[in-house]
């Protein structure tokens, strides 16, 4: 995060209370889409919805200079969708399937929304990566950051929901063992995400040397645990939606395998690239130390264990 110096900026209550209007907006413009939109189609109508939303949450980030407006959005509007979708759906879909696509999606929305939260200084502070963007294209800085923080999001995010389509509108196929699977898979991304950001708050806000990098719990078997986490919580929204529908799924599988590339090949670079810059011993961490999987460290970690 990168602090700002601006007297007039917004104490931190006052700004938790400026977001939360601003998603409030961004909710009821998107069901005003949803409500009044000439469209027939519900997916369409759905993703419309979606980008009038972001719309309304990027003229926040432009009215505050604060992009980080749109940092809890691809956490809380998940939830709206599928429960608007299970609004959609007949009455003989598999109810044991829809209630495992709502709880999977709705723990992982709230746990990541509240992580936000907690860890949220306020609008005196923007995502590093934000601050790089301005620094690099000051002119073209709002362009970027509609295209690239605001709009990209939404429709990666909104592909991985559609995999999951089928479970929450199509009643063909019966709840059997891809199910448990998906299930399985989407509490064990939950569990990753919870253990790694807890063992990474308490190492964040506990004393520490400067320059100093996790190692132990999960981050001593993984340089990135949180990410798999949720990387795998989009993965069982596919197993879902193949579950429901295989024709579908062999076409939505494009949806996890996006979004796992784009933690692979631009967030996890990126933090790297950072973390090697500011911290004398992370060519260490990465030689010892897995990128995702959880795997014995090897090396002098190893040694030392």
């Amino acid at each position: 995060m990168s602090e700002r110096t601006n007297a007039n900026v917004p104490s931190r209550s006052r700004a938790f209370v400026l977001v939360t209007l601003s998603y409030v907006m961004a909710l009821a413009a998107g069901w005003a889409t949803i409500a009044f939109a000439p469209i027939e189609d519900p997916i369409w109508r759905t993703f419309a919805a979606d980008l009038v939303a972001t719309v309304v949450i990027f003229g926040w980030s432009v009215a505050y200079d604060n992009s980080s407006f749109y940092d809890a959005y691809w956490s809380v509007i998940p939830i709206a969708i599928v429960l608007y979708w299970i609004g959609l759906a007949p009455e003989d879909v598999p109810a044991l399937r829809m209630a495992g696509v709502a709880f999977v999606v709705t723990v992982w929305g709230v746990r990541l929304t509240w992580n936000w939260a907690r860890g949220w200084s306020g609008l005196d502070h923007e995502d590093w990566r934000y601050v790089d963007f301005r620094e690099m294209a000051p002119r073209a800085y709002w362009a970027i950051s509609f295209g690239g923080i605001h709009l990209f999001p939404t429709l990666i995010v909104f592909a991985g929901l559609l995999a999951a389509w089928p479970a929450l509108l199509d009643p063909t196929r019966a709840v059997g063992p891809i199910d448990g699977l998906a299930l399985a898979v989407g509490l064990l991304g939950i569990g990753f995400e919870w253990i790694a950001d807890a063992q990474l708050r308490a190492f964040v806000t506990g004393p520490k040397k400067p320059g100093e990098t996790l190692r132990t719990g999960l981050w001593r078997y993984s340089r990135h645990p949180n990410y798999l986490g949720e990387m795998l919580v989009w993965w069982s929204l596919w197993l879902f939606g193949f579950a429901a529908d295989p024709v579908w799924g062999q076409w939505a599988i494009a949806a996890p395998l996006a979004i796992s590339a784009m933690f692979l090949f631009v967030s996890i670079p990126l933090i790297e690239k950072r973390s090697l810059e500011r911290r004398a011993n992370y060519q260490q961490v990465i030689d010892e130390t897995s990128m995702l999987i959880p795997m014995p460290p090897r090396g002098k970690a190893r040694r030392t264990a």
